[in-house]
């Protein structure tokens, strides 16, 4: 696997991206991950959860929605909602998905009805496979018991969510649906960005994250975001963009973070533009 390199590069392949008008028309849904209701509604202090990813594509002339989701939920029913959602819309939608919200967008788009709904689909930071992160703190009873409580105190589902993260899960799940994946990525454009933290160090909200990757990367687990392998991140068969940043690069603004910017260069990755997305041979990996 190559590595990613800095995000000082995230401008590259954005050009025709950057002027308004180039998602003139299209339909975008975004997709929340795990508790990410809950960090979009304390943008009022100040918080940015995917709020700069709408407003860039505003201002790109795309027409965006959040869907909402119980994010705590198990992942097949808020998977059957987004279908429903899918299936509901008048005209053909470009999918945005963070995290969790990933593994049910994928999901949802198993169905083929729903993926022709769909011109892209865009996994940010998504783990397909798995976070040792879940694991640890589903293993451990008071935590996997603080979790689930939690998720009901903040009325954002039962928290069985968690616990569709973790790796034993999610390694079941990708190989019972295996074939199903492999025919969505031949139809549909896909993209899978994945980060991972450098070296150097980090402040704020990310130096937590680099806690965590450092710990996962002592049981194994490296590169990481913080909360997400990216071995885990990536969809085989899929279009791969490798980055530098901590699990909420691709979503928050602040912090020399420029999320933005990755989605410029994700798009331009699939060739979204205004005359639509081409087809796309099979997949392989950007860098």
């Amino acid at each position: 696997m190559t590595l990613p390199r800095p995000m000082t590069g995230a401008a590259e392949g954005r050009e025709g991206l950057d002027r308004p008008g180039n998602l003139a028309g299209q339909r975008v849904l975004l997709v929340h991950g795990l508790m990410g209701e809950v960090m979009a509604a304390l943008r009022p202090i100040g918080l940015d959860y995917m709020h700069g990813l709408a407003a860039w594509l505003r201002a790109q002339g795309a027409e965006v929605d959040v869907v909402r989701l119980p994010t705590a939920a198990p992942i097949a029913r808020n998977a059957e909602r987004l279908r429903e959602v899918l299936l509901a819309e008048p005209s053909p939608v470009l999918l945005i998905a963070h995290s969790k919200g990933g593994l049910e967008a994928l999901a949802a788009l198993l169905d083929p009805v729903a993926a022709a709904r769909c011109t892209g689909f865009v996994a940010l930071q998504s783990p397909f496979f798995g976070s040792p992160i879940a694991d640890a703190v589903t293993r451990a009873r008071p935590l996997d018991a603080a979790a689930m409580g939690l998720a009901r105190l903040l009325r954002i589902g039962n928290g069985e969510g968690l616990r569709d993260l973790t790796t034993t899960r999610r390694a079941a799940w990708m190989e019972a649906h295996a074939q199903s994946i492999a025919a969505l990525l031949a139809r549909l454009p896909v993209i899978c960005l994945a980060t991972a933290l450098p070296a150097r160090s980090l402040r704020g909200r990310d130096r937590i994250y680099g806690l965590a990757a450092r710990w996962m990367a002592q049981r194994g687990a490296w590169p990481s975001d913080g909360l997400v392998p990216v071995a885990s991140a990536l969809l085989p068969g899929a279009r791969h963009l490798l980055r530098d940043g901590s699990h909420i690069a691709s979503v928050s603004r602040g912090g020399g973070r420029d999320p933005a910017g990755l989605l410029a260069e994700a798009l331009a990755v699939l060739g979204l533009s205004r005359e639509g997305a081409p087809p796309i041979p099979d997949g392989r990996q950007i860098e």
